[in-house]
């Protein structure tokens, strides 16, 4: 799980984001370090993940690598049960989760990685 020397900088919240395969238009992420091969099952990546506000998906995602999720700013609603800053999830690979939602916004600090091979 290598990823590159980075010394704290500021970030810049204004450019630099896409929304990732698989995700409406209004789920977006900016990749701050590393990067993942999901067809290889290799490496590791951070990112942000940002809802606008009214988002929402329609399925649950599942996925084969590990994934660390910190809610920082907003409301997530998962289920019917909404969520706020400061909560977080560790998800293994192949956990279904979603369908996702918020009213107001939200901004996900993510970390998702393969397990070492044996």
């Amino acid at each position: 799980m290598i990823k590159e020397h980075l010394e704290f900088f500021g970030l810049d919240l204004t450019t630099g984001w896409e929304t990732p395969p698989g995700y409406p238009q209004t789920v977006q992420q900016k990749i701050l370090a590393g990067s993942l091969d999901e067809k290889n099952r290799k490496g590791s990546r951070t990112r942000l993940l940002r809802f606008v506000p009214g988002a929402f998906t329609t399925q649950p995602f599942e996925h084969e690598y590990w994934e660390e999720v910190l809610l920082v700013s907003g409301t997530l609603t998962i289920g019917g049960v909404d969520f706020k800053p400061f909560t977080y999830a560790c998800r293994p690979p192949h956990v279904p989760h979603g369908p996702f939602s918020t009213k107001e916004g939200a901004l996900l600090y993510e970390i998702h990685y393969f397990p070492p091979k044996e």
